[in-house]
């Protein structure tokens, strides 16, 4: 007896799934300007952290919570908080993934303060069982 082939499972995904829409989403949004001040010292790091980083799932409209940590040692110049802590509030709003806004707020930081070295920590809520921890770093 012959199996019929035609009704062999495959491994494609169900339509419905993300998207390039969905996976650009935020990266290019704009935010508040970071602003910096001129530093007076070498050889030292300046750590920020952003306990209540909230903003929305670009695939579902829901909102992500978690922490942000950025460290950078300064070279010039030093991110300004007050600043720091508006552009980090433009995310509430905008549809990002995780990965994208860690990364774009490491390119955000870079360009605007063109640190020694930067590495930003993104520490997300659970969600489904899974715990998110993004890193990206400088240079």
């Amino acid at each position: 007896m012959k199996r019929d082939r035609s009704a062999r499972r495959t491994n494609t995904r169900p339509t419905g799934g993300y998207t390039e829409r969905h996976a650009e989403s935020g990266i290019d949004a704009r935010l508040a300007e970071i602003e910096t001040w001129p530093n007076q010292f070498k050889n030292y790091e300046i750590t920020i952290e952003v306990p209540e980083y909230t903003a929305i799932c670009p695939k579902t409209g829901l909102p992500d919570f978690g922490m942000i940590r950025v460290t950078y040692r300064p070279d010039k110049r030093c991110v300004e908080l007050k600043s720091f802590k508006m552009y980090i509030h433009a995310y509430r709003n905008l549809g990002i993934f995780y990965e994208n806004a860690v990364n774009r707020i490491l390119k955000d930081l870079v360009a605007a303060c063109q640190p020694v070295h930067a590495r930003v920590t993104g520490e997300f809520t659970a969600r489904g069982g899974l715990r998110s921890i993004i890193e990206a770093r400088y240079p």
